[in-house]
């Protein structure tokens, strides 16, 4: 099997689910639920920091990210979380030159609530439709003038780019991704197995 590298990017204060979300989904994808508990995943998933040490997710959860931005490999998809730590991010000149570089090689870009603040200040949003959580589709509008912002959508997907609603919406965005890389069939089934309900509507929720 070829399995596709999906880095996570972790910093402080991250929304916990923003990442846990994606990564649960992506790690309990089977190409085969016959062979569940034989088989890998077909996504190999890495969390990524800045640093190495013990990264304080939102709530106090510590997390230790498994590459820094200098040790990790070549990435397949990238999924950019959100949450109250994008705040300082979005002024994180290393760390945004990291993710404008990474959106090069990859062959899917992500991002999960204020995540897409930080593509949006990389410049990898110009152009494009994209959304975030919706109490940020505000701050979106009058910082990325650029960018058409979507206030509908639960996952907007332009191109290569999937952008997501907040926190919860990560599941929905990559359950998406699944399906892009596997099919419709494989990402229900992982939705199933989670117990979770399959995104047949992409309103937004709220």
């Amino acid at each position: 099997m070829s399995r596709k590298r999906v880095g996570i990017v972790v910093f402080p204060d991250v929304e916990v689910l923003d990442f846990c979300g994606p990564f649960e989904v992506f790690s309990v994808t089977r190409l085969s639920e016959a062979a569940r508990r034989d088989e890998p995943s077909p996504f190999e998933v890495l969390l990524v920091a800045e640093r190495a040490g013990t990264v304080t997710a939102t709530g106090g959860l510590k997390v230790i990210p498994d590459h820094t931005l200098e040790s990790c490999p070549p990435l397949d998809i990238l999924v950019v979380p959100g949450g109250w730590g994008t705040r300082a991010e979005v002024k994180n000149a290393r760390l945004l030159a990291w993710i404008a570089e990474r959106a090069k090689q990859v062959e899917t870009l992500t991002s999960v609530c204020t995540g897409s603040m930080l593509l949006g200040q990389a410049g990898l949003l110009d152009g494009r439709h994209a959304t975030t959580h919706w109490r940020s589709l505000d701050w979106m509008r009058q910082s990325f003038g650029k960018v058409t912002v979507e206030d509908k959508q639960h996952v907007v997907e332009d191109g290569n780019v999937l952008t997501s609603a907040g926190i919860s919406a990560g599941i929905d965005m990559a359950l998406r991704v699944v399906a892009r890389y596997h099919g419709e069939a494989i990402a229900q089934n992982t939705a199933r197995n989670m117990e979770y309900r399959y995104p047949d509507d992409n309103s937004r929720r709220v």
